[in-house]
């Protein structure tokens, strides 16, 4: 998960572990939810 929220919100490995539980887990739920967006929107790319 940390190297996710590397790539893609581009936090550095420091502000990841600096972080509160709660703001983490706020931060890797918004993580998921985007990661399922992109699978949807290419699964329907491919659908077409």
């Amino acid at each position: 998960m940390n190297f996710a929220l590397m790539q893609y919100h581009k936090y550095s490995l420091t502000e990841i572990e600096n972080m509160m539980p709660w703001e983490r887990e706020v931060y890797t739920t918004f993580l998921m939810q985007y990661l399922d967006e992109v699978k949807q929107k290419q699964e329907a790319a491919a659908n077409r």
